[in-house]
């Protein structure tokens, strides 16, 4: 089974990047506004998956607040997050659910070296079958810490905001109708989820998504 292509280095996203502004005007407007866009990659493994969950349903800033007392804390590793008392959780700001499924992840044996090897439905059926981690989640792993360049996650709002300003849509686009829009940029749907959250940045002044 492919996987298709790996991001690895500044020159894949550049390439990606000409290869959307090429195909769309509208991209070749927004890269103009945000060039050079930022590589985006992570280390893949426990550390990052949790990170992802962290960040689900929060902003940019309250993720990384979170995320800075857990890392302060030590409780950034499997074996931590399960011999650590839920109230000490907490305390870093995680809520009773996500502590559920830190825990959770924590004690499900992922085999995150594996995973490297699976296509992206793949990686993404297999990171969903954990409670808690939905399909937005395993898409910003596959595409962050995988390197993936052929995911895209209709469902950030960031990126439906995005388009919605980008594209001059009447309304911000649905996942559905934004995953819709997307196909028309594979094989490049994670570098055009690269540019989208970089113009986020700069219609919005604010960040889209955490780096």
């Amino acid at each position: 089974m492919e996987i298709g292509r790996i991001i690895q280095t500044e020159a894949s996203v550049q390439e990606g990047a000409e290869w959307l502004a090429q195909r769309e005007a509208r991209f070749a407007e927004a890269l103009a506004a945000t060039c050079p866009l930022p590589l985006r990659r992570r280390q893949d493994g426990f550390e990052a998956l949790l990170s992802a969950v962290v960040s689900q349903q929060l902003s940019v800033s309250a993720a990384d607040g979170i995320w800075r007392r857990l890392e302060a804390s030590g409780l950034i590793a499997p074996e931590a997050i399960v011999r650590t008392h839920e109230e000490d959780l907490r305390a870093c700001g995680l809520s009773r659910p996500k502590i559920r499924y830190a825990k959770g992840l924590a004690e499900s044996g992922l085999d995150f070296e594996a995973l490297r090897s699976l296509p992206n439905d793949a990686v993404v059926a297999e990171l969903t079958a954990l409670k808690g981690i939905g399909k937005w989640t395993a898409e910003i792993y596959a595409m962050a810490s995988l390197g993936r360049a052929d995911v895209f996650a209709a469902g950030d709002l960031a990126l439906q905001e995005s388009a919605r300003i980008l594209f001059r849509l009447k309304d911000r686009p649905t996942e559905k109708e934004l995953d819709q829009m997307a196909a028309d940029w594979s094989p490049w749907r994670s570098v055009a989820a690269r540019l989208l959250w970089a113009y986020y940045r700069v219609a919005k002044n604010r960040e889209g998504i955490r780096s």
